[in-house]
């Protein structure tokens, strides 16, 4: 039986959206904030809005014919954590479809909310009881339960659920804080990371500015000093990424460099809000810094995995039918 010509997609495909409907909500957010044109931000919501459907769509065909390849993914210590992208990336193509459809995206927004929640909840007890490699703790452990309650926060407030908003960041806060101190002891004690792992240290920018977003959306009207402090603190991740970047880059650019891009678009959103919120402080000149600079991720990261897949394009892995064994890409 002849192999189908469908890619084997791995979960972490699923940071492309979050890096695409990012930087649409920037584009969003800057065109009320300074008048930048709003179609920019339109049709970076709808790539992201394609992509998700591409990606979940081989993503679920990989369950159907690939199973085991699915199965290994799963039970994979780091590669797991990105299944839980699948539920963060819906709950963005929601916040995307708000002006358009708001049932349409209150429904996303359930479904990714319930997936993201549930493999939350199911991966952090694996992770609870032990017996793990201290190698594989790497950032990805943000991705199940500090990603998925940040960014449901941020849309159920978008969605007029900032109540509901205000429990999912809790959530996603102290997780945040629990998760940093073990992944920092890791970083200062163990040896370095292998050189395929560098590049989900991106996803450490991404907590502190994502989150301040999350705050600014649920709770408007509090005073600015916590968001502004973890504005702060996300600029600190940036700069020490910066420093890194040369040992980062040992491993080429390539689709895991996705990592970087929603924490640089949060990077540039946080501040931008905060002005559309009457702050006149340094986030003035912070503001159009950071935005150029979260363009500039994008565009590099975006550029750089083309030039991959087309680089790939006559041998990329295919999946077999379910009798046959499949195992996941490098």
């Amino acid at each position: 039986m002849k192999a189908l010509n469908i890619p084997i997609v791995p979960a972490s495909f699923f940071g492309m959206v979050l890096g695409l409907a990012g930087l649409g909500g920037a584009w969003r957010t800057a065109h009320l904030a300074w008048g930048m044109p709003a179609l920019i931000g339109e049709l970076v919501m709808l790539a992201a809005a394609l992509v998700w459907l591409a990606v979940a769509t081989f993503y679920g065909l990989k369950w159907l014919v690939a199973r085991e390849a699915a199965l290994t993914e799963a039970a994979h210590p780091v590669q797991c954590c990105f299944i839980g992208l699948g539920g963060v990336a819906t709950m963005l193509v929601a916040g995307g479809a708000i002006p358009y459809s708001h049932s349409l995206a209150v429904a996303l927004y359930v479904v990714g909310g319930a997936f993201t929640a549930s493999f939350a909840v199911w991966r952090t007890g694996g992770l609870w009881t032990g017996e793990r490699d201290p190698s594989h703790t790497t950032p990805v452990l943000y991705l199940p339960t500090v990603a998925g309650s940040f960014v449901a926060g941020t849309v159920g407030a978008a969605l007029g659920f900032p109540d509901l908003g205000q429990f999912f960041f809790g959530a996603g806060f102290f997780g945040w804080l629990a998760i940093e101190s073990v992944l920092l002891h890791r970083l200062l004690t163990a040896p370095a990371m292998a050189n395929a792992l560098r590049p989900t240290l991106g996803i450490q920018l991404a907590p502190p500015v994502v989150g301040a977003v999350s705050l600014i959306a649920i709770a408007p009207q509090a005073p600015s000093v916590l968001a502004h402090g973890m504005l702060g603190y996300g600029i600190l991740q940036a700069l020490i990424l910066l420093r890194l970047l040369p040992w980062i880059l040992r491993e080429p650019i390539a689709p895991s460099y996705w990592a970087f891009t929603f924490g640089a678009t949060a990077l540039a959103t946080a501040p931008i809000r905060l002005l559309l919120l009457g702050d006149d402080g340094v986030v003035r000149y912070l503001a159009p810094v950071l935005f150029v600079f979260a363009n500039l991720v994008v565009a590099i990261v975006a550029a750089g995995t083309l030039y991959r897949f087309w680089e790939r394009r006559g041998g990329a892995p295919t999946i077999q039918p379910a009798s046959k064994s499949a195992t996941l890409p490098n």
